[in-house]
């Protein structure tokens, strides 16, 4: 009763991983994108061109370039024209008036000028926007001589929003980490799950291949049936775990999707005939030394540079608040040239006007308050670069450690397969000979297996670590450059 159900069940398994088999070539032959071998290098060079999070963050550029110009607006040269008049009343006239202003930066400094014309009335001493026959022409200057003349608003403005265009980079490039890295694991997850499908699809093409020369044995009665029944619920449950095997293969290639893409930014769902042979080779040792690694990772992590850019914007509004600190004392300087008819015997064609303008709050509270304010961020920066030094050298020895131990384990891995590959090789010949039984060659097998998982699972450990290990130390940020924001935006 039991033979015939396991028979049957076998049957159904067997038409399972048939139809997965044919599912997967369907899915190959629908796969437009080019199925050569697929290396990690691709995926990196899909995340750095294609990845949508990432050309996300390169937008950052754009926005800091448009504010910083929106920033510089103050340099702008502004223009005015002005009419205005009297047409009813004792003197009645018209007035055009139109002029330039420029803030040069050079000090804080002001140049401006113009032209105006009045026509009308014969217009008394007191009315200063009389001008003789031909008009006047007018240029001036104005200066602080103290508060607003080494720095001021508008100038720290646009220092902050220069540093805020710098500090799109290390925000990129933080993210161009944590992208790299999820994609470097994602591909070594897929690796990984197509070698353990490989290796259990092993272990049933044995199962498989015994159970016509069981079936012989048995028939003949050199073995008793229960042998043979043993096999087959042994082929049933390696099946069951190829099936399984390839779902979590499925999985990790659609994760893998996620970062591998087309040209066109559409996801690819890598088959298994683009799987590598096999992984890459571990290298003899871990370099570099520590010492090496931590001096990195200290100059290369994106975080260090932020808050040094943090710094500097706030050494920019300290200098702001220590300014308004200081009085007002602005000097300014008007030259004016009329030409034309001499309608006004009483005023001079040129004439220049010179003055000073003081004026100072007496408390200055708020210039206080915003310094003491400044004073206490920088301190609390100070702290906070002391901190991120602290985590990013502790990052960096964690990532080393695991590095280091992920790489003994694989060579622990490989010779344990060797081994375990010897011990089965020599159960399997005792068999042949009738030295040995289906169960210990089953538990050598088993023992095969396990190695080999094992040794999958160190190789992907170790992978992991050395993503992890890069993304410590800023590795990748020297190895793969990315796009402008230029090339994003001309998509």
């Amino acid at each position: 009763m039991i033979c015939p159900l396991l028979r049957s069940f076998g049957r159904h398994a067997r038409g399972l991983f048939l139809t997965y088999l044919l599912i997967g070539s369907l899915r190959a032959e629908t796969n437009e994108f080019p199925r050569s071998t697929l290396q990690l290098g691709q995926v990196l060079s899909s995340i750095t061109n294609q990845y949508p999070p990432l050309l996300a963050a390169l937008i950052e550029r754009d926005i800091a370039a448009g504010r910083l110009r929106s920033a510089e607006g103050t340099f702008d040269f502004n223009v005015f024209a002005r009419l205005f008049g009297t047409p009813a009343g004792y003197y009645q006239s018209g007035t055009v008036d139109t002029g330039f202003e420029q803030f040069t930066g050079i000090w804080g400094s002001t140049v401006f000028g113009g032209y105006r014309l009045t026509r009308g009335d014969v217009l008394p001493d007191y009315y200063n926007n009389r001008t003789e026959g031909g008009g006047e022409i007018r240029f001036g200057l104005r200066v602080p001589l103290l508060r607003d003349g080494a720095i001021d608003r508008r100038r720290a403005a646009v220092l902050k929003a220069r540093l805020d265009k710098e500090l799109a980079d290390p925000f990129i490039q933080r993210q161009q980490l944590d992208f790299i890295r999820a994609g470097t694991v994602a591909y070594y997850n897929w690796q990984a799950a197509g070698e353990r499908l490989r290796v259990i699809e092993g272990l049933f093409r044995i199962a498989n291949e015994r159970t016509s020369a069981l079936t012989n044995q048995v028939s003949s009665g050199l073995l008793p049936r229960i042998v043979l029944t043993d096999n087959q619920r042994l082929v049933v449950a390696r099946q069951l775990g190829v099936v399984q095997a390839r779902r979590r293969f499925e999985a990790a290639s659609l994760a893998l999707s996620l970062f591998y893409r087309t040209p066109d930014d559409e996801p690819v769902v890598a088959q298994r005939d683009q799987l590598p042979p096999e992984f890459p080779e571990v290298s003899g040792s871990v370099e570099p030394k520590i010492d090496i690694a931590l001096e990195l990772a200290v100059q290369n992590r994106p975080e260090i540079v932020r808050l040094e850019l943090a710094s500097k914007k706030l050494a920019v509004d300290r200098r702001l608040a220590k300014n308004q600190l200081r009085p007002n004392l602005d000097a300014g300087a008007v030259a004016s040239q009329d030409f034309g008819e001499n309608i006004y015997p009483d005023k001079e064609p040129f004439e220049l006007q010179a003055g000073l303008e003081f004026r100072m709050p007496l408390q200055r509270n708020e210039a206080k308050g915003r310094l003491a304010e400044i004073e206490g961020q920088i301190e609390q920066l100070s702290n906070e670069q002391r901190m991120a030094q602290d985590r990013i050298r502790n990052e960096t020895r964690d990532a080393y450690s695991a590095l280091t131990a992920a790489h003994e384990q694989t060579q622990q891995a490989k010779l344990n397969v060797e081994l375990a590959r010897e011990l089965q090789a020599g159960e399997e010949e005792r068999f042949r000979r009738g030295a040995s039984d289906l169960l210990a060659l089953q538990l050598r097998e088993q023992a095969l297996f396990d190695a080999q998982i094992m040794e999958v699972d160190a190789y992907t450990e170790y992978f992991r670590a050395l993503a992890d290990y890069r993304a410590a130390t800023a590795a990748d940020l020297a190895s793969i450059a990315l796009p402008t924001a230029m090339n994003v935006s001309g998509r």
